[in-house]
């Protein structure tokens, strides 16, 4: 019988068990499996060498504090038994499992009407099916579990999954400016009418989350580079996608083979269909390998970009004040036509104009409580001295052109 209380080396965190045999059980899973070969940050390795890391790190590193959390919540006599702790590190642990390559790019191209929030319940639900013992991780996942508070460890404005990626992110970038004290703010974390609050002395930690995860975007989620490798990968799929509507050839996996050439909406997902078994086989290797397979295709436009993506010629950003008129994009257009020798129509695979939007804290959502000394509660845009709810709660863009580079 193999020994199921496996040590845990974390680069961010340390050494840490896995609790018990079922969270083992669920670990091996091959949908589990699955996200240790598909990045975290998708596409920031082109700005952020060392951003490497993978899904798989990152729900390990969330459950690690998620049992750090209960730990310090129990030590203030708020009563979790073993059977909530082990559903809450379960639904932590899955909490990203619906993920495809290169974060939200499929949710652009290659299935429609479905969020990868959607796919991990559904997905949660198959692992269900075939271990058993998670029917209570997936009542707190969906967040219809009596006890409120374990949801919001899960899915907040101050949750685990935030706390370990901005931990992560900033580790493996490099950029300093995201490394927020996690270990500080779960031992500053209570429960008040069943509501997670943080007491009044931790106030100063979660400032300094909301600023770190700000600067985060800004910096690595949003950055200009990161965003135009994305946009370049999303005319790649899609001009994929319309060659193989029109059935053209394309090198690609079985798994990719299937959402390139069939249309995939919510509708073809259910518990053993066909699309999620093919969704659980795709990964980021099927992406990468079959546009390095494309560079050769007899397609030029699908092979510019390809050859773009492959050899990191990326789109060039560049910040507009306003929109391109109607006149800026038929120049665009016309310019790409004579300088690659392609058709009119399919120059718009060539530039695109994209929102970056900056989003730190949400009225709309459930807020971040302070726990003062007398017992009484306020928002952190009350509590605090530095950050006011217009500074929180302003959703800051940037208007950009991407553009092929000729």
């Amino acid at each position: 019988m193999s020994n199921k209380r496996k040590i845990i080396n974390d680069p961010v965190f340390g050494f840490f068990n896995l609790p018990n045999d079922l969270v083992y059980d669920v670990l091996q899973h091959p949908y589990v499996q699955r996200l240790g070969r598909i990045r975290q940050l998708g596409l920031s390795n082109m700005v952020y060498p060392g951003a490497t890391h993978t899904r798989f790190s990152h729900s390990l590193g969330a459950m690690h504090l998620m049992q750090e959390g209960i730990a310090a919540l129990r030590q203030k006599d708020i009563a979790i038994s073993d059977s909530e702790a082990t559903a809450a590190e379960i639904a932590i642990l899955l909490h990203d499992i619906g993920h495809g390559p290169f974060s939200h790019v499929l949710e652009h191209t290659l299935v429609e009407n479905i969020t990868h929030e959607e796919i991990s319940l559904m997905m949660m639900q198959q692992i269900n099916q075939d271990l058993g013992g998670l029917d209570e991780a997936i009542a707190i996942f969906k967040n219809e579990y009596p006890r409120h508070f374990l949801h919001q460890l899960i899915s907040s404005q101050l949750d685990v999954d935030r706390m370990d990626y901005l931990c992560r992110d900033s580790f493996f970038t490099g950029v300093q400016e995201g490394r927020v004290a996690s270990e500080r703010l779960l031992k500053m974390l209570n429960v008040v009418n069943d509501k997670l609050v943080v007491e009044k002395k931790g106030i100063y930690s979660v400032e300094k989350f909301l600023v770190a995860r700000r600067l985060m975007y800004w910096q690595v989620y949003l950055h200009k580079t990161s965003v135009a490798a994305e946009q370049l990968l999303i005319s790649v799929l899609t001009r994929a996608k319309e060659l193989a509507s029109q059935g053209v050839e394309l090198f690609c996996s079985p798994a990719l083979h299937y959402f390139l050439y069939h249309r995939v909406t919510d509708r073809d997902f259910a518990l053993g269909s066909e699309a999620m078994r093919n969704y659980a086989l795709l990964d980021d290797s099927d992406v990468i390998s079959a546009i390095k397979a494309w560079m050769s295709h007899e397609d030029k436009v699908l092979r510019l970009l390809s050859e773009a993506f492959t050899n990191r010629n990326l789109f060039r950003p560049r910040l507009l004040e306003q929109p391109l008129s109607e006149e800026e994009k038929a120049m665009l257009c016309s310019c790409y036509v004579e300088h690659l020798g392609i058709a009119e129509k399919d120059a718009h695979y060539f530039f695109v104009e994209h929102i970056s939007t900056n989003s730190t804290y949400s009225e709309k959502d459930d807020s971040i409580d302070i726990l003062n000394q007398d017992g009484s509660v306020a928002d952190i845009a009350e509590a605090s001295e530095i950050l006011d709810l217009d500074s929180l709660t302003r959703k800051p863009q940037k208007l950009y052109l991407f553009q092929y580079r000729i």
